[in-house]
């Protein structure tokens, strides 16, 4: 289990926040007419917004170029050396407005700080001047000039929204040595050749399409195995534990979203609706309101419960174009979604049979690294981002904590991130090159079954409104295959590979053996082909590799002849002289007992 540290009190995060500072000075002389942004510490470094302006020459917005980068790194560095002293202090906003004067979007955020009635600070070292409450470090000199390098130039929308302006992002990385800042270059080289949107083009996995539209991606039969396989796995564990599987609309009226509360909390986030008859249709963002109805399709006894609803289904949410990446985030996608409809003292077990659930996929994916994070409301939202119900949130939160802490299960607590409707368990994973995907949520909705009517009929005879435990332990398809291809760097476990084994015959002599082969594999129920071209074969074994199949099986004319197979695993290793019938024993009982080694 991860234990996360307290990174905004680090030393590591004031550095940054420090080195962002510097970044923003260096910028300031480069391009004197340049207006600041943001520059926060990030989790593997720290990035600067700024507004270049327009050149009056050409009238374009002007951006930075890749040549920057060395000559404000240098610069950096300069004043990394000048070890200058970051100078707090508080100032009134009238203060502040003059200081910022020139700088609007800095003025923006003075208002807003103003109207939350919140301290105003700024840092000053050397010349610089910035609206900031810190941390940083006492001096520049603290910053390695070693362990510092800017990364990358990208746009980003001011305040995330796309409908404000774009500014230039630079992203830069700092560390306390040297060696550290190596490692990390080295971990996002091999980040680089895991990219899933590379490999899934080259594994043939999926593919987007502008015809299409952005973030809806189209599954090829490699990727669609995939999506098959973790379904399957997914029935398999919920059968064990009495799941009822349902399938519902893409689409519904605007009554059932304004009846569970999501239109007004949600509508930014959902595609525009759709008009016929005189009603408004909308492609569904979630698969809860439709499986409220289904439990509200007939009257509940004490008796029915837990009732746990579960499915597969397309949802689609309209998320910014600037935030879409490949699998990551997209805009249609395939929720491994559930409902736990239950009476309170049934909450407990029904919650950690959840956790439990999320810890049996971690330890079959190698998954060492993750962190479960209580998201709580914030009491100032309450009816505005939040269901009006202060006591019961704080009973809902009271509740999770209370099941996590009984049953020793480390987790943080991060204020204003609940669903609107309830507190929940949120889950961040790390792959095994240390980057952090969001996975899972566990949901606790006090909310919506009140207005839904749900109902049951408890022991006494008299009606009670259940507990809904919104759960997605795999998250969507999309993310989740997308987060396994960048884990396992393509090479999936025999159970995942959408192609198993790979028939190599040595001659055209031996095509006919070759088939015999793949035929009963395949009515083994292994996924597999015999290559039959006329390419060499070690051309074919390279084609193989370069697939990351598991298994390749070479047959010459001895094998042919004794029945038996020479296999090559995917990692190198060889064994000859295997008998098919003992090579059919051995991949069924792999494939059926999901094993993470070859």
């Amino acid at each position: 289990m991860f234990e996360q540290e307290n990174y905004e009190q680090s030393h590591l995060y004031k550095l940054r926040h420090t080195a962002a500072h510097v970044l923003a000075q260096a910028v300031l002389e480069l391009y004197p007419q340049a207006k600041l942004g943001i520059g926060p510490p990030i989790a593997d470094g720290f990035y600067y917004d700024f507004d270049l302006g327009v050149d009056e020459g050409n009238g374009r917005s002007q951006s930075f170029h890749p040549d920057d980068l060395p000559k404000l790194e240098k610069r950096m560095r300069q004043i990394i050396a000048g070890s200058y002293s970051l100078n707090y202090r508080q100032v009134s906003e009238a203060e502040a407005r003059q200081q910022f004067a020139d700088q609007p979007y800095k003025l923006e955020l003075i208002d807003d700080l103003a109207a939350r009635d919140e301290p105003i600070s700024i840092y000053q070292h050397d010349s610089f001047v910035d609206l900031c409450r810190g941390p940083h470090v006492v001096h520049t000199g603290k910053i390695l000039a070693d362990g510092l390098r800017l990364m990358s130039i990208a746009g980003a929308y001011w305040r995330g929204d796309e409908k404000r302006p774009q500014l230039q992002r630079i992203y830069g990385t700092a560390w306390p040595s040297k060696k550290e800042l190596q490692e990390h270059l080295a971990m996002l080289e091999e980040a680089r050749k895991r990219d899933h949107r590379q490999l899934g083009r080259e594994l043939e996995i999926f593919i987007l399409d502008e015809d299409i539209g952005p973030g809806l991606p189209l599954w090829l039969p490699n990727g669609n195995i995939l999506r098959e396989e973790v379904e399957k796995l997914a029935h398999e564990m919920e059968d064990k534990v009495s799941y009822q599987r349902v399938s519902t609309p893409h689409i519904a009226k605007d009554s059932l979203y304004l009846q569970s509360g999501h239109l007004p909390y949600y509508e930014e986030d959902m595609y525009p609706p759709m008009e016929r008859e005189g009603n408004r249709y909308y492609l569904k963002p979630m698969n809860c309101p439709f499986h409220h109805k289904i439990y509200a399709s007939k009257p509940r006894s004490y008796r029915d419960l837990p009732l746990r609803l579960s499915e597969y289904g397309m949802v689609y949410r309209y998320e910014q174009s600037g935030t879409l990446m490949g699998l990551l985030r997209v805009r249609g996608l395939q929720q491994n979604d559930a409902h736990i409809y239950c009476a309170e003292s049934q909450l407990e077990a029904e919650f950690m049979g959840v956790v439990d659930l999320y810890r049996s996929y971690f330890e079959l994916f190698g998954i060492e690294k993750y962190v479960m994070r209580l998201s709580k409301h914030s009491p100032e939202k309450l009816g505005v981002k939040y269901v009006d119900n202060g006591p019961m949130w704080l009973k809902a939160e009271h509740i999770i904590r209370d099941v996590m802490l009984k049953n020793n299960v480390p987790f943080v607590e991060a204020e204003d991130e609940a669903a609107f409707y309830g507190p929940k368990i949120d889950v961040q994973i790390w792959s095994a090159i240390g980057r952090e995907f969001s996975l899972a949520t566990n949901q606790l909705d006090f909310g919506v079954p009140p207005r839904f009517g749900l109902t049951f009929t408890n022991q006494h005879g008299e009606l009670e409104t259940p507990w809904c435990i919104h759960r997605a332990p795999l998250g969507a398809h999309e993310r989740f295959i997308g987060f396994l291809i960048e884990h396992y760097a393509g090479n999936f476990p025999l159970w995942l590979a959408p192609e198993q084994v790979r028939v190599i015959p040595i001659t055209d002599e031996q095509n006919g053996y070759a088939q015999q082969v793949a035929a009963q594999l395949k009515a083994s129920g292994v996924r597999v082909q015999a290559v039959l071209d006329g390419d060499r074969m070690q051309a074919k074994i390279r084609a193989a590799q370069q697939m990351r199949v598991p298994y390749m099986l070479v047959v010459g004319e001895r094998e042919a002849a004794a029945g038996t197979v020479s296999l090559r695993k995917r990692g190198g290793s060889r064994q000859n002289g295997l008998s098919l019938a003992e090579f059919d024993s051995l991949i069924r009982e792999k494939i059926a007992s999901r094993a993470a080694n070859l």
